[in-house]
């Protein structure tokens, strides 16, 4: 039977409304499991690090989802060779190289899929700005060029970064986001506007872009079971970070408690899987 597992990302827990000091790693992973996460996210690529994580006792019953930031085709490399050590959930690729020349994207683009042929855990290029897939006109190009190429997408980025009009969205450019997902086997979950990568969920001025993402979200999970083996594991992972990505007020703090949004995005993409039935 496939399923869903929600995720919630380490870095999100960074700098938490009224948060008085910063939890320690255990204190983080056990806040996160007992609200009812599947497992979380993190930085996977630093030995030393990854070996700390690894040791707590709490990790050996949540899914992981490992991100690598390689810069070049070889720095992936202790990426993919830790993911594997330690046979986490899946390992996404924010592409930290943007060249100019698109014959160059491809040529790297094609290098880290040579190396994810070794690998048994799935590795997903995520749709991110400020990267070599800055751009979603960019990623569609790409998936052309490389049409073996698996996303892993936070349509969040492109949401802002092309600016997409107010909902609903032109018929193109919703086209153009079902495109991507279709090549996507795991998710982030944030609420962007056409000027804001992370707005707050429940403004009510807000209501049209949550609908939105939602019918995006819930489009995803449709697509990928008719596509997925039956008994694989889509993960979606809460990923609202701090500022800048959240917006503060005059006092730098939020202006929303971004762990009781995280909680509400656990349980919102449960209520969009659970519609569907799969």
């Amino acid at each position: 039977m496939r399923k869903l597992k929600v995720l919630q990302s380490l870095w999100g827990m960074e700098s938490l409304k009224n948060q008085s000091y910063n939890p320690s790693l255990e204190e983080n992973l056990e806040r996160i499991q007992n609200a009812g996460f599947d497992g979380f996210s993190t930085h996977f690529f630093d030995s030393k690090n990854v070996a700390k994580l690894m040791s707590a006792e709490r990790v050996k019953s949540m899914l992981i989802e490992g991100q690598a930031f390689p810069s070049a085709i070889d720095d992936l490399m202790p990426a993919l060779e830790l993911a594997n050590k330690y046979q986490i959930h899946h390992l996404t690729v924010q592409a930290d190289v943007r060249p100019i020349e698109f014959s160059e994207c491809v040529k790297i683009v094609e290098g880290w899929l040579r190396l994810s042929e070794q690998s048994s855990v799935p590795v997903y290029i995520e749709t991110h700005r400020g990267r070599l897939n800055n751009d979603m006109l960019m990623a569609l190009k790409l998936l052309d060029a490389t049409p073996q190429l698996k996303l892993l997408a936070d349509i969040s980025h492109y949401y802002v970064a092309r600016e997409f009009p107010e909902p609903p969205t032109p018929n193109e450019m919703d086209e153009q986001v079902k495109t991507l997902l279709s090549k996507s086997w795991a998710a982030h979950a944030r609420i962007a506007s056409p000027g804001q990568v992370q707005i707050p969920i429940h403004f009510p001025q807000h209501a049209p872009y949550l609908l939105q993402f939602s019918q995006w979200w819930q489009w995803l999970m449709v697509n990928w079971a008719e596509r997925s083996d039956e008994n694989a594991t889509l993960a979606f992972t809460c990923e609202l970070g701090p500022a800048p990505y959240a917006i503060t007020g005059e006092d730098g703090q939020d202006l929303t408690d971004r762990w009781q949004e995280a909680l509400f995005l656990k349980s919102h993409l449960k209520k969009l899987w659970a519609e569907i039935a799969i």
